[in-house]
């Protein structure tokens, strides 16, 4: 613990994936409602080149205004980095004809990073390389999850329902197209095509027959260069489930939430989620038989213990006419503005969200890094 009386957190957003402003305006939430009564909070953000810089913290100035005004990180403010030395935990600020100053210890990151570079193990193996606690899963967890290739591998052999899936790398696609082509078709059409390791639906496209296939492959593959083909859940219901642990570590779950797109959206895209006057509808609880709801939030947490996960994790799934569920995907940083579904979740199920972030703070004070 450092020398202040109260437990600092470095809130740490940003990142040089292409959900690097969902992930401004996750850090502006967050930073809004972190509790500074209780913790010293010190907002750091990874500008898109990777510098890593002091921000201000501002949240009114990490919110979407408009599709053309989206927030990023100022990558010009002073650079901040880790004291390179296992024995401490030090933040040292670097500005222009200054000589370095720290900021003392950090007890507790909290990564708001979403994509590759962040969410995908990449910081969390820092961190822990570091001896930094931080909040959320570990390196294999937040890997496994951040693909959604390996996902369904892990979640298969867990005997977990999964949507059947092909893979297609960009020197799959280069070497034999007809190939991928072929392999894709077998599916069968409607299907998705997604990058393997994207978010916020960037890069996705619903196909509809071959014809749509290619430019579908090609743009997943500019987010990259691993695409997942999947079948589309046809006339199944897109249901979610919060995962989050007790303070003793056990998995607790929300209430589940059903999102219905309206606005012309035929699937929950990019503006469906995050544009101001999008036609997106929640409905929490969702309407679902109590037998239906049940088995989906005992799937959310097989799910969650699967992978590993720690903290907290959001849990897609389709419902079918029938009742069958299928895990669609597993999230270990959700998006966690007031109005994502993360939090509107638990919000419903008795935990609002200066009590959410404050949970996952405590969890990750408690957590120590290493095998555990």
């Amino acid at each position: 613990m450092n020398q202040h009386s109260k437990p600092r957190v470095a809130v740490v957003f940003g990142g040089r994936s292409s959900e690097h402003a969902i992930s401004c305006v996750t850090a502006g939430s967050v930073l809004a409602a972190i509790d500074r009564e209780q913790y010293d909070v010190v907002p750091i953000g990874i500008a898109t080149d990777g510098r890593w810089v002091l921000e201000s913290g501002d949240p009114d100035r990490l919110r979407i205004t408009s599709p053309e005004q989206l927030p990023s990180v100022d990558g010009a403010r002073a650079t901040i980095a880790l004291a390179p030395d296992r024995a401490s935990t030090s933040l040292v600020v670097t500005e222009p004809s200054q000589p370095p100053r720290t900021l003392g210890d950090v007890d507790v990151v909290f990564p708001l990073l979403h994509g590759p570079w962040g969410e995908d193990g990449t910081i969390q193996g820092m961190l822990e390389m570091a001896g930094v606690r931080y909040v959320g899963a570990g390196v294999l967890a937040s890997a496994v999850s951040m693909d959604k290739a390996y996902m369904k591998v892990l979640l298969t052999a867990a005997g977990l329902p999964v949507m059947p899936s092909v893979n297609v790398t960009s020197r799959q696609w280069a070497a034999d197209a007809a190939e991928c082509r072929t392999r894709a078709g077998e599916i069968g059409y409607p299907l998705f095509v997604k990058p393997a390791r994207g978010g916020s639906s960037i890069g996705i496209s619903k196909v509809h027959d071959a014809s749509e296939l290619d430019d579908a492959i090609e743009l997943a593959l500019r987010e990259d260069p691993k695409v997942l083909v999947e079948a589309a859940a046809e006339g199944a219901r897109e249901v979610e489930c919060g995962v989050l642990q007790a303070l003793d570590g056990t998995p607790e779950t929300s209430l589940p939430a059903e999102l219905r797109v309206g606005g012309g959206h035929e699937f929950y895209d990019f503006a469906a989620k995050y544009l101001p006057g999008e036609h997106t509808e929640v409905d929490i609880p969702a309407d679902l038989p109590d037998e239906v709801a049940a088995s989906l939030r005992a799937l959310a947490v097989r799910a969650f213990e699967a992978v590993g996960c720690e903290g907290l994790a959001r849990v897609d799934f389709f419902v079918f006419p029938d009742g069958s569920l299928v895990v669609n995907e597993i999230n270990t940083m959700p998006g966690f503005t007031p109005t994502s579904m993360y939090p509107q979740m638990w919000a419903a199920s008795g935990v609002d969200y200066p009590a959410l972030v404050d949970r996952l703070i405590r969890l990750a004070l408690a957590r120590d890094t290493g095998l555990r």
